[in-house]
């Protein structure tokens, strides 16, 4: 188990080593003509370049049990996140994509895809399609803001009345509506009973 940890770290710290922290952003002469969608996804998602696919397994190994299951396909396609503008679609259309990623890597159809079974179907020249659903996402929100939004279309010298685009007020108006439901439920805890909490007939009649 131990061992198996630190084969882990040492592919993700060989990931890491080819981004110069998060500043690193390939540009589209840096991609091979007619990427398929795992490198765009890398180089958008992760602002990676240079990839094995064992390191691309382990990476998307979300639970790093050494399985891919329909979850976790789904996560790093970004099925279960909002979508980017344009890339809308149906529950549908989500479930066939699914199924036809596990047609590919597990034709034997034993519910998951294995790191050998993805390596071997990989080295045969298959890849992940596709979809027409853009790069993939899997990140919090914030994190998903800064790589796909404010790095592309912002810079370190940004000043707060430049966030003008709908991504930015959508972004912050998130972040004031959360900010006001933790000062809501700070205010109900600081009370020694929430009489919003107690049953109607049990409150005392004014």
């Amino acid at each position: 188990m131990q061992e198996s940890i630190y084969q882990c770290l040492a592919i993700v710290l060989s990931l890491l080593c080819v981004v110069d922290s998060h500043g690193y952003h390939p540009k589209p002469q840096d991609l091979p003509k007619d990427p398929d969608w795992a490198t765009v996804h890398m180089a958008e998602e992760h602002h990676i370049e240079t990839f094995d696919p064992t390191s691309f397994f382990v990476l998307h190994d979300f639970n790093s049990d050494g399985h891919w299951d329909a979850s976790e396909v789904r996560l790093f396609y970004g099925f279960d996140s909002d979508p980017s503008p344009g890339f809308e679609t149906t529950e549908e259309h989500k479930e066939h994509a699914i199924r036809d990623v596990f047609a590919l890597f597990d034709p034997e159809e034993t519910g998951t895809i294995s790191k050998e079974q993805w390596m071997k179907h990989y080295s045969e020249g298959r890849r992940l399609p596709d979809f027409g659903l853009g790069p993939g996402h899997h990140g919090d929100d914030e994190y998903e803001y800064e790589i796909h939004h404010f790095e592309k279309f912002h810079g370190e010298d940004t000043k707060e009345e430049d966030l003008t685009h709908p991504e930015d007020i959508a972004h912050f108006k998130k972040h004031d509506r959360l900010e006001e439901e933790q000062e809501k439920l700070a205010a109900l805890e600081k009370m020694s009973i929430v009489e919003g909490n107690i049953p109607l007939k049990f409150r005392k009649q004014q």
